[in-house]
């Protein structure tokens, strides 16, 4: 990554012993070094209580930093070898309150992105600061590479125009989990529908994932979409550049 690291103080050398401890190196602000067995408990009990309230948005954060070991390298290399996916790593935009020119966006046409997007937040009353800050990623580029898709998110619900109830959390996961291969996006595709009545199952087997699967194929990689810089852009032109389907 561009940003240097930050290296935390080492343990003081134990006196008695003349062994020196293990030293640990914090790459970020907020990163706390873990090793393979404590991501690995980490993982365990962050995936029994996301299971248990999908809702805990700080269990499916952790859930994805301490299981995403294999896809965040590869989306970060599609971002690489991308035009607009290399200027995002390279400028390392944020998608929260203190950047968003909120009152420009509302200003914005109907149908476009910018002011879709505030429509989604004010009808289902989500803030993007609530996206929790990286923690147990022990890359620096790869931390940012997971905030950014924490931070597009809501994005993708604007796109896929699926609300914030567990359906439209349910769909938006599938289309996710088919983009990124993140295992959290995997375990929330497979595991939300068990709180869906028979109704939303039948819609949601017949109609919704479906057309998720097909989207999340064909679309290019989202994480690839400089998003700021297309708040003028009509949502359904950008559906189509990007490779989504028109919702069912």
């Amino acid at each position: 990554g561009r940003a240097s690291l930050n290296h935390s103080e080492p343990r003081a050398r134990d006196e008695r012993s003349g062994e020196e401890e293990e030293v640990y190196y914090q790459l970020y602000p907020g990163h706390i070094p873990t090793g393979p067995l404590q991501k690995a408990l980490l993982a365990a009990g962050s995936a029994v209580m996301a299971l248990y309230d999908p809702y805990r948005h700080d269990m499916v954060a952790v859930l994805g930093e301490t299981t995403g070991c294999l896809a965040l390298p590869k989306l970060r290399d599609k971002m690489k070898h991308h035009p607009e996916g290399y200027r995002i790593l390279q400028e390392r935009p944020r998608i929260r309150l203190s950047t968003l020119d909120m009152a420009r966006l509302q200003g914005l046409p109907d149908g476009s992105l910018g002011r879709e997007y505030v429509r989604f937040l004010e009808s289902n009353k989500v803030s993007p600061d609530t996206r929790m800050l990286p923690k147990f990623v022990d890359d620096e580029e790869l931390a940012y590479v997971i905030q950014r898709y924490r931070e597009v998110h809501d994005l993708m619900h604007t796109l896929l125009g699926m609300p914030t109830n567990m359906l439209g959390e349910v769909v938006v996961k599938w289309f996710e989990a088919i983009q990124t291969g993140l295992p959290m996006c995997v375990l929330g595709a497979a595991f939300g529908p068990v709180r869906l009545s028979a109704r939303k199952l039948q819609v949601l087997a017949t109609e919704l994932i479906p057309w998720a699967v097909r989207s999340g194929s064909n679309a290019s990689c989202v994480l690839n979409i400089y998003y700021e810089q297309r708040w003028e852009q009509s949502v359904e032109s950008l559906r189509e550049e990007i490779g989504i389907l028109p919702p069912p």
